[in-house]
């Protein structure tokens, strides 16, 4: 077994993220596991850049965790981590760096109404160059849901086809 890959899990959110290591993987992300809370975050990072982005780069952080409950609370405090952590990772000088999108989701078999509806809301942004949209997955044994941001956002606005073609590969 792969020592990278998450420990093996009966559960749904457990499974939703040993699928989302392996796409992430696929879809060339170098992933890692960090620890977040006492829990282990999968975590894909890639750079791209592109002729109609006027050869701007983006580096695209995924981070995802189980939790037993999503709300607004954990949500925040993830996404703000998320962030924090992505910041630490970048490449480049500071100052002359590129974007940054970070895609920080937490994945259960329980979401609370508000904790969706705050993820679907709006994108964060942090300084000028990191923007995240924070993801909610209410995964049960017969269904999965996901909960993000899908609209355009004022900085960062020429990704967001990428992010959210991205989003839709890794959070089917």
């Amino acid at each position: 077994m792969n020592s990278d890959a998450p420990e093996p899990t009966t559960d749904t959110a457990g499974t939703y993220l040993q699928a989302l290591h392996e796409r992430l993987t696929a879809d060339g992300c170098t992933v890692t596991l960090p620890p977040w809370n006492g829990r282990r975050v999968v975590t894909g990072c890639r750079a791209d850049r592109k002729v109609r982005w006027f050869g701007t780069k983006t580096e695209l952080f995924v981070f995802a965790a189980a939790v037993p409950e999503i709300d607004v609370a954990t949500l925040g405090e993830f996404t703000t981590w998320a962030m924090s952590y992505a910041k630490g990772l970048r490449g480049g000088i500071p100052g002359a760096r590129n974007a940054a999108l970070v895609l920080p989701a937490l994945v259960s078999e329980r979401v609370r109404p508000e904790a969706a509806q705050w993820a679907s809301q709006d994108a964060r942004i942090l300084g000028t160059t990191l923007i995240s949209r924070p993801v909610t997955i209410e995964t049960a044994p017969d269904h999965v849901r996901t909960t993000m941001y899908r609209g355009r956002v004022a900085l960062g606005g020429m990704f967001t086809g990428h992010v959210l073609e991205k989003a839709s590969l890794y959070f089917p």
